[in-house]
């Protein structure tokens, strides 16, 4: 959801096409012993702000793959991109996987949180990839 985060794991300048979007039927919760989040689908869960990313390439899907990991999986989904009332549309969004979901935490997990000490945190933690890191 970050535009500088994302330009690490892409590994190009923040310049990517993005707007506001939001995912209905999704819960976002805290990943246990991790600033981040995972999303699982919980009917009737109310519309969660994300945003959406446009013109992504292989190589970034691939990049994207890798840094998601296995506790992830890349599923399509339709969004409202723009506002919550515009037509939906597809898009790909990383779930976590049933497998895992004894790691995720009670609650929401808190965006502004994360903004305020969480994203330091792991901007520290998380360089980016070397070359070879990831399949081409």
């Amino acid at each position: 959801m970050w535009p500088e985060i994302m330009a690490r794991v892409c590994g190009r300048p923040v310049g990517l096409a993005f707007e506001a979007a939001w995912l209905e039927g999704y819960e976002r919760h805290p990943v246990r012993g991790q600033e981040y989040p995972g999303i699982v689908a919980r009917f009737g869960a109310a519309a969660l702000r994300g945003v959406l990313y446009r013109g992504i390439t292989a190589q970034e899907w691939a990049r994207l793959d890798a840094f998601e990991g296995s506790e992830y999986e890349r599923v399509q989904v339709m969004v409202h991109a723009g506002s919550a009332d515009a037509a939906p549309e597809p898009a790909w969004v990383y779930r976590f996987r049933a497998a895992f979901v004894d790691r995720l935490g009670p609650g929401p997990w808190s965006e502004a949180a994360f903004e305020a000490e969480g994203k330091a945190r792991f901007m520290a933690q998380y360089g980016g990839f070397r070359p070879g890191d990831v399949p081409t």
